[in-house]
């Protein structure tokens, strides 16, 4: 691979060419060991830092293995392959995917290199990377990988001219790839670019209003301004009761229904009933109970016997319940009505998907759900917390709500049309 074929590339921005070429012999920024890109979603960080990517190891190896990472192999292939993989292949480069084993292997011209897929979602991720040998790895979205696997990975280049690709958008100002990364760029040797909706020529300005129009607190500071900023105040600044709450129409007018749960025994149990009316989704009627409040716990069949006075004669397509709570999940099933799914519950980003539905308009809430509106202005940002969380505490009907948006709303990508159950 040869540097004149980066000059197939046009109409990129001037930040996004110092992406495409700072490893070419003739870049000013040649002499750095490794690359690090933050700042606004849809900047075009990720497209060109993976063209980028593979060119710089067919100019630098042949018969080499690389690794490319995300949270996960699915949003990785989604994010990172999908699009560049055809932009690839118009260069002149081969491709042959291996999806059961998670490889790629890419030829250009008498090269072939071999590029490894991973994802990073969890501690126990840095075992599957754990004893390979590297070129060169690129880690998309490392802000949201755990730091084992980030260091695991990087440990595993140590062929010579063998560097580092990193991209993300920010978190709280805390985090340890902010602080032992970003802070500690030049020390480390690494370029560090950061990137704004502009330095993406895509993006028309209706388009970049759109997205400023999508966040708002901390979420509007970290993705259309790129800030690694701490998050404060109430966790949800969009919710208005003159937009939000509405009268839900009549009950035959809904074409399906959910019910979300968050139990407890000792804290309070919040249940919701959910249906779906054109694109829009409304928060009908709830259940909450606050067992301190009311000096009396019940059992997981009194707390059964109110969901099936919230679903009343409706047919309910699931139940999604706090992942947690075996022993409410086991009574639903054994009852034999309903069909119960664990709900998701990764917290931030769920809080961040709740945002996206407030501020698109997506998901309304009848009048009757006093306790939801309530929950909404005491629900806050812990300020104390060294990472992102919600304090402990008007959390219940939040949690709920959480649960029915990242479970039902989910995309078919996500794996929830396709998740058999018992019932």
């Amino acid at each position: 691979m040869n540097n004149g074929a980066l000059s197939a590339f046009s109409g990129f921005s001037p930040k996004q060419l110092k992406v495409l070429t700072w490893w070419c012999m003739n870049s000013d920024f040649h002499g750095y060991d490794a690359v690090i890109c933050d700042g606004a979603v849809r900047s075009g960080k990720t497209v060109c830092m993976s063209l980028s990517f593979v060119s710089w190891a067919f100019y630098e190896f042949s018969d080499a293995s690389f690794a490319i990472c995300g949270k996960t192999i699915a949003s990785l292939k989604r994010n990172v392959i999908r699009p560049v993989a055809p932009i690839l292949t118009s260069l002149g480069f081969g491709f042959r995917q291996r999806a059961s084993q998670n490889y790629i292997d890419i030829t250009y011209r008498d090269r072939t290199n071999r590029f490894y897929l991973f994802g990073g979602k969890d501690e126990g991720s840095a075992a599957l990377i754990q004893g390979m040998t590297l070129g060169g790895v690129m880690l998309d979205e490392v802000a949201l990988m755990p730091r084992s696997f980030v260091e695991q990975a990087v440990a595993r280049c140590s062929l010579e001219r063998s560097r580092l690709w990193f991209n993300c958008n920010p978190e709280h100002p805390m985090h340890w790839f902010y602080r032992e990364w970003i802070l500690k760029a030049k020390e480390k040797n690494c370029l560090y670019l950061h990137f704004m909706m502009s330095d993406n020529p895509s993006l028309s300005e209706s388009v970049i209003n759109r997205y400023r129009s999508l966040y708002s607190g901390a979420f509007y500071q970290r993705f259309v301004e790129g800030k690694w900023v701490a998050a404060q105040g109430t966790v949800y600044p969009m919710f208005s009761q003159e937009l939000h709450v509405r009268t839900p129409p009549p009950e035959d007018a809904f074409t399906r229904f959910f019910i979300s749960c968050d139990y407890g025994t000792v804290n309070p149990s919040s249940f919701g009933l959910w249906g779906e009316y054109g694109e829009k989704w409304y928060r009908i009627r709830e259940y909450y109970y606050d067992s301190r409040a009311e000096g009396e716990q019940r059992t997981d069949m009194e707390h059964y016997a109110e969901l099936e006075r919230l679903a009343g004669g409706l047919t309910i397509e699931a139940v999604i319940v706090d992942p947690s709570a075996a022993s409410f999940i086991s009574c639903i099933r054994k009852e034999g009505r309903f069909t119960v799914i664990p709900a998701k519950n990764d917290v931030l980003d769920g809080i961040r998907q709740v945002s996206d539905a407030l501020k698109s308009g997506r998901i309304y809430f009848s009048p009757g759900c006093r306790d939801t509106i309530r929950e909404f202005s005491l629900y806050k940002w812990d300020e104390k917390a060294v990472r992102d969380a919600p304090r402990k505490e008007h959390d219940h009907a939040m949690d709920d709500l959480r649960y029915f948006v990242t479970t039902a709303l989910s995309t078919p990508e996500s794996g929830f049309f396709v998740m058999s159950v018992s019932r």
